[in-house]
């Protein structure tokens, strides 16, 4: 539920000038194939991740079916938060040094990380089975969004070329969010950072790299070291950048206050 999908589900529906597939699928990704090479995306990256990709069905059902989010802060965080929250306190405890040398790092507490991480995929327990180059190839070649998801599949490519993920390794949500704090493509190749200093920025399998690169995307949304996160502070609009929904953002700094009441 990264910035990018929120984006993704509010934009604006438009056919005007948007490049979208004509024809088969197959003949649209042959042409795609074609881009991500000039775009400097190894042959050896493009045949390993697209050969046989097919288009998926069940992900433009989801796509085309979206309902607009409605329930309340009280319905949601008390959905959310209360079953999360010795889970979370313990996580707090187990990565507590780490979650230091981050807040060190980029000045965002731990009590925040570990609410986002815990409501996005519940602490790396649920990110998602889709293959996301086949989801975000479906997305792509579908008019609604096209030019967005277009670039979201270039940016896959790049993170599977530069050594961070392997096409098989890469699944997570229908829409293309990838690892246990849900980064769209784009964000992954903005942020992620490889905290665990093993050469490879992995938001499926590190939690240090997972929390310091959720820690640097709110960094560079503004947050302030030291500030308050609740709503009418200096650090909620942050908060909001990771999340558009307002009650989305309110359960993340309302769970994240519980987390530094936790024994």
């Amino acid at each position: 539920m990264t910035a990018s999908f929120a984006l993704a589900i509010s934009a604006t529906v438009s056919n005007a000038a948007v490049p979208c597939g004509s024809g088969s699928f197959q003949a649209w990704l042959d042409d795609f194939k074609t881009e991500a090479a000039s775009k400097g995306i190894s042959q050896a990256t493009i045949t390993s991740s697209l050969n046989g990709v097919t288009l998926d069905q069940s992900v433009l059902t989801r796509d085309h079916s979206q309902k607009v989010f409605d329930q309340s802060f009280e319905q949601f965080s008390g959905r959310m938060v209360p079953p999360r929250l010795a889970r979370g306190a313990n996580m707090l405890k187990q990565y507590g040094s780490v979650l230091s040398r981050i807040e060190e790092t980029y000045g965002v507490p731990g009590e925040v990380l570990v609410a986002i991480w815990g409501l996005e995929t519940d602490f790396g327990v649920n990110i998602g089975k889709f293959p996301t180059l086949r989801s975000l190839a479906t997305l792509a070649y579908d008019c609604r969004r096209s030019e967005m998801f277009r670039g979201e599949l270039l940016d896959a490519l790049r993170i599977i070329d530069r050594g961070d993920l392997t096409p098989a390794e890469m699944r997570g949500a229908w829409a293309g969010e990838i690892g246990q704090t849900q980064f769209m493509p784009s964000n992954y190749i903005k942020y992620a950072v490889d905290f665990d200093a093993n050469g490879r920025r992995d938001l499926l399998k590190s939690p240090a790299d997972v929390l310091a690169s959720t820690a640097n995307f709110l960094q560079n949304h503004g947050w302030q070291k030291g500030k308050d996160w609740q709503p009418g502070s200096p650090n909620f609009p942050a908060i909001q950048e990771w999340n558009k929904s307002d009650v989305y953002a309110r359960t993340v700094a309302y769970f994240a206050t519980q987390l530094t009441h936790a024994p």
